[in-house]
Formats: C-alpha cells, structure tokens, sequence
C-alpha cells in the first residue's frame, strides 16, 4: 500500500513538470476591420503595456500569420508550396512551438523567456514574441523563404491592425542563443523575429 501511495505522489509530482501543451480556441475567421482600413492603420509599435494577450486573440493571431485555411494551404503563400515556415513564441508563461496543423502550442521551455528573443529592451514586455524558424532543406531557396517569412510577418501586422494590438519586425537578436533556447536542428534557421502587444 504504501509503495503504491509513493508511486501515486512521484506520477502527480512529475505531471507538474511535464509539457503543458495550450489547445487553442478555433479561430474567429470573421469580422475584424476592412482590410484598406487595417492597411491604413498598420504601424510598427516599439512601447508596450505589461499586459497579456487573450487565449482567443492568441489563437487568431497565430492563425491570421501561418494557420491553414484549407485542408492542405496555409493563410501565407511559399514557393511550390515548400511550407518551410513554422513559428515558435515566447509569453510570460513559456516557449512554445505552433502546431499550425493542430492548431496548439506545445510547450518548449517553462518559464518566462521573452527577453531571450531579442536585445531592445521592449522585447522583455511585450505580450509575446513570434520567432520565425525556417526548414532550409525544405526551402526552395535561401531567398525565397525569406520572402515567404515576410509574407506572414505582415500577416501579423494586419491582424495587429485590425484588433487594436502593435507590433514590430526584428533583426536584433542573438541566433545562436535563440537557437539553443529552441533545441533547433542544424537545418533549422531562424529568419526574423516580431514583437506584438498592447501599445502604451
């Protein structure tokens, strides 16, 4: 009895450490602002409020940058549609890889790493960070994934647009430590980087 008391304890002690994966609520694929109108308002947001973003706002996020809007398409175009482009991001809460095909984030690291994904000192306080991590063996070409890269960082900056939040696209980071945060393997290049929150 007692050994299986002990066992009971270790089990639920060890779950608390386990990956914590985040289901995220579908996607609101309606209303927001017309597009000229979020075209107009688009801007780069360097100052941000200490303030989280919504699991629902999350998930429209995540989805307006890379999400699949069709069985086997995504919401950002790549050349012969390699879809090399997968986006990590780091919250208060943790790192965590977006599993665009399930629509979840499954848990890299605990912890509040956001200062890690980049050198300027706003990174740090922003509700998150996206870091955007390209399969170079999968990619047609070295330059094209970085245009497909661009295209869903703007992506993230019409949806910032249109739901009131800021944002802005990073070089200033350190790869190698980004790297080593993510457990990237050696095909496996981050591009860009791009803050997004509330604006003060």
């Amino acid at each position: 009895m007692n050994r299986f008391i002990i066992l009971s304890s270790l089990l639920i002690m060890g779950c608390s450490v386990w990956a914590q994966d985040i289901t995220l609520p579908a996607p609101d694929r309606t209303g927001g602002k017309p597009l000229m109108q979020a075209l107009n308002e688009r801007k780069s947001t360097r100052s941000y409020q200490d303030r989280e973003l919504t699991l629902q706002q999350l998930s429209d996020l995540l989805w307006a940058a890379n999400g699949f809007n069709r069985d086997d398409k995504r919401t950002a175009p790549t050349a012969n549609n390699r879809q090399e482009l997968e986006l990590y991001v780091t919250t208060k809460n943790g790192v965590y890889f977006y599993d665009a095909r399930n629509h979840l984030l499954k848990e890299v690291k605990k912890g509040d790493q956001r200062a890690q994904a980049g050198t300027q000192d706003f990174v740090a306080r922003a509700a998150l960070n996206l870091i955007f991590v390209s399969d170079m063996e999968k990619a047609s070409s070295r330059e094209y994934a970085y245009t497909n890269c661009g295209f869903v960082a703007q992506n993230v900056y019409l949806y910032c647009a249109s739901e009131g939040l800021g944002a802005v696209v990073r070089g200033s980071f350190d790869k190698d430590k980004l790297s080593g945060l993510l457990s990237l393997e050696p095909n496996q290049e981050i591009l860009l980087t791009q803050s997004v929150g509330y604006p003060d």
